[in-house]
């Protein structure tokens, strides 16, 4: 009886996979332990205070008020002036942006817009989680491709070969997360000619474009003309301002792909934090120092870097993002779940298994660290981390 109801359940979910998702598990595990939180994306950093002072002042203005469906104006313009000045682009601040709530809501818009039934989205594993289960909520499949390792490489020519008739969309991360990779110029170079003379949409996850370390540079499709011209491109300030937690980000694009977006926007997120969005476009005119804040971020994970040498875990470098990737390869053969459980259990440290970010189960023996944290609580985690011992019998 409890297998059939138990079926009942599963056929009818949107979602029938009985996948929970890794989070959520790891959670669950922590929950009534005092453990050190590494596992949970978000910054413990200080948002700018005046940033603050500025949401209050529109608060009391009475910019309270639903915001139009592609967002305040003001912001909108801000946004496309500081993204044109970048890239050396021309994007239009009526036509090809719009500000949403938070980058996941426009990505899952995205993918709404222009998946359906029997469409094929290629994805670069390891990816975020929601990805996956919105491209077949809406009727398409996703076409996985591993990033090669050891150091998280693409194989075009894998890629090539996965693109047929049904292909309607390519989705990166550029930096990666959650590895820090950075798309190379041959990167760049690959993607344009395998796309030039298609309809494929390209839809590029760029939230961590402005925390890029060792004096690498970061290109956005939207500097590559012939890129941009199908890319739809998903960003957000929540990192660089430790405002994550306000749900504001944004897309551009192409008008012809942008205007397609508004009419499900429309629906799916409608409007959007109002004195946020105010507070930010005044914000910006006074040309935040992007530079200052990815150097905190860099110090941060230097500091991680030499904290934890000497340990047994090996450090998978990363050249963006607030994530480290740890092997622990010559600490234990088990799973990495169980690895992250006993981590919390008997040392007091919440990571993330790297299994969180593939489809199907892989013997890499990896975690992920947050290191936007403050210094204090890096180095009790990093002397946690380090008493680890090794379980492997030599």
């Amino acid at each position: 009886m409890r297998l059939a109801i138990d079926y009942i359940k599963m056929s009818s979910s949107k979602i029938p996979t009985p996948k929970k998702n890794s989070f959520t598990t790891i959670l669950e595990i922590a929950e009534g332990v005092n453990a050190i939180d590494l596992a949970i994306p978000m910054s413990n950093l200080a948002c700018p205070e005046h940033l603050i002072d500025l949401v209050g002042k529109n608060m009391r203005l009475g910019n309270n008020d639903y915001s139009p469906v592609e967002g305040v104006e003001q912001l909108r313009e801000q946004i496309i002036e500081l993204v044109n000045r970048q890239n050396k682009s021309a994007f239009n601040p009526d036509t090809e942006i719009t500000i949403t709530a938070g980058p996941a809501q426009a990505m899952t818009t995205a993918i709404s817009t222009f998946i359906k039934e029997g469409d094929e989205v290629i994805i670069f594993e390891p990816v975020q989680e929601s990805y996956a289960p919105f491209i077949e909520l809406n009727g398409g499949r996703p076409i996985f491709v591993n990033l090669r390792l050891p150091d998280f490489r693409i194989d075009w020519e894998e890629v090539k070969k996965l693109v047929t008739s049904k292909t309607k969309m390519i989705i990166i991360n550029n930096p990666q997360n959650p590895i820090g990779r950075i798309f190379s110029e041959e990167d760049i170079d690959q993607l344009k000619r395998m796309t030039n003379g298609t309809r494929l949409v390209i839809l590029s996850n760029e939230v961590f474009d402005n925390i890029v370390f060792d004096g690498l540079k970061f290109r956005s499709l939207a500097s590559v003309p012939d890129l941009a011209s199908k890319s739809l491109i998903v960003s957000s300030f929540g990192s660089v301002f430790n405002i994550t937690g306000w749900g504001i980000g944004y897309i551009f694009g192409p008008e012809r792909l942008m205007s397609e977006f508004r009419k499900i926007q429309q629906f799916q997120g409608f409007s959007v934090n109002t004195p946020a969005q105010y507070a930010l476009a005044e914000f910006l005119q006074g040309g935040p120092d992007f530079d200052i804040i990815c150097e905190s971020y860099h110090k941060k994970r230097d500091l991680l870097i030499s904290l934890l040498k000497g340990s047994k875990f090996e450090l998978v470098p990363t050249q963006s993002t607030f994530y480290q990737i740890l092997d622990y390869s010559k600490i234990s053969d088990e799973s990495d779940i169980d690895f992250c459980a006993r981590l919390i259990l008997e040392y007091g440290v919440a990571t993330v298994p790297f299994s969180a970010f593939q489809h199907e189960k892989a013997k890499n023996q990896l975690i992920r660290v947050c290191f936007a944290k403050p210094d204090e609580i890096l180095h009790e985690a990093a002397r946690k981390l380090k008493s680890v011992p090794s379980r492997l019998q030599h």
